[in-house]
């Protein structure tokens, strides 16, 4: 199984989510010294026994399982075929993912942006815009949720109709900042809020560079938009620096504080941003001119659609419709139809409009796409 699912009265499946719980509350906060025979096992329950890992008790089990289920929590393990390539990789891999929205986005192409919390209106500008055409161009956008130019960039991948990963340093249960609740709806929506902190744990101060270490260690670049000389942004360049993701950093003006880290970064070498197209030229993406041509002639290498992804264009096609709309007409869950809806966006089929409602933009043409009878 690819995640785990408290919702599932499986036993089999039920019993494996309570063993990498019990694995995610040991190992947590020192994911350094995960025993490497845990990293591939199939069977946590047994790895519970040989390395004396204390398991749940009832009690401990259902208030948890509870709180995971309302909050709608799919938990990934390090040993699921969806676990992050990028993150499986480190050192100090976490043990368990725990995901509210699209745990499918885990696995595509990622970059992260981050920086200053107190940023300028040129910060926030220049986030927004970069978040939003590298969204626009097929990658996911990686941020932490903070104010400033986090929320910028995910408020930009989110208006470039693309998705947005948030990694949080709390409990999955806990949205912080609490004032970017309305924000974390729309990342969920569009995405995914993720940990590797257990249920009830607290935002503290020495959990947010464990948390910094993920948003680079998943991302294929990092960039950094305004930013002290002592911050987390610069402590997440430093986490880059160390997993051999590209650092790249915008200038700003030479005078603001805020641009003493980019400047500093670029002085050690990471690449000069100005624009997105900077780094998808880097990451070979095509120009933007080439992606437009591609969708005007109607080629695309995107898969056909399953059968939730037609129901929904059928109604889509005919009709705009809000999320609650669908839900309601469609008769469909809520996790089945956001991860519907995040795959027909991510290929650039359906848009969210200025009023919040869904709508299909793909073209109905002979190509292999429009050919599909929606």
């Amino acid at each position: 199984m690819d995640f785990l699912d408290p919702r599932d009265a499986e036993c089999a499946n039920r019993s494996a989510l309570l063993a990498w719980l019990a694995i995610q509350r040991a190992f947590a906060l020192k994911p350094q010294v995960l025993p490497s025979r845990l990293r591939g096992s199939s069977e946590p329950e047994r790895q519970l026994r040989d390395h004396a890992i204390a398991p749940l008790t009832p009690i401990e089990s259902e208030r948890i399982l509870a709180v995971l289920a309302r909050q709608q929590v799919r938990a990934v393990p390090i040993a699921s075929p969806l676990y992050p390539a990028r993150l499986a990789r480190l050192r100090d891999a976490p043990p368990l993912l725990l995901v509210r929205g699209n745990p499918a986005l885990l696995r595509v192409r990622c970059v992260g942006i981050v920086g200053a919390r107190a940023a300028t209106r040129y910060g926030l500008t220049l986030a927004a815009e970069i978040a939003h055409d590298l969204a626009r161009a097929g990658l996911t956008v990686v941020s932490g949720l903070a104010r400033g130019i986090d929320a910028a960039a995910h408020r930009g991948a989110i208006a470039g109709g693309g998705a947005t990963l948030a990694f949080q340093a709390c409990g999955p249960e806990t949205v912080y900042p609490a004032s970017h609740r309305g924000l974390a709806g729309d990342v969920i929506g569009r995405g995914a809020l993720v940990t590797e902190f257990p249920v009830g744990t607290p935002p503290r101060a020495p959990y947010f560079p464990l948390r910094n270490r993920l948003i680079s260690g998943i991302s294929e670049a990092l960039i950094v938009v305004e930013a002290r000389i002592r911050s987390g942004s610069l402590t997440t360049a430093r986490h880059a620096a160390e997993q051999g993701v590209d650092v790249w950093a915008v200038p700003g003006a030479v005078d603001r504080p805020s641009s003493e880290g980019p400047l500093q970064l670029i002085r050690d070498g990471a690449g000069v941003l100005t624009r997105a197209q900077d780094l998808l030229d880097a990451l070979g993406f095509p120009s933007s001119a080439a992606r437009s041509d591609r969708l005007e002639t109607g080629q695309s290498q995107t898969a056909p659609l399953d059968p939730v992804q037609r129901q929904l264009c059928r109604v889509l096609r005919a009709e705009p419709h809000s999320l609650a709309e669908l839900a309601q007409n469609l008769g469909l869950g809520s996790g089945a139809l956001r991860a519907a809806l995040t795959s027909l966006e991510l290929e650039g089929r359906v848009v969210l409009d200025r009023d919040g409602r869904f709508t299909v933009i793909a073209p109905d043409n002979g190509s292999s796409r429009g050919s599909e009878r929606l």
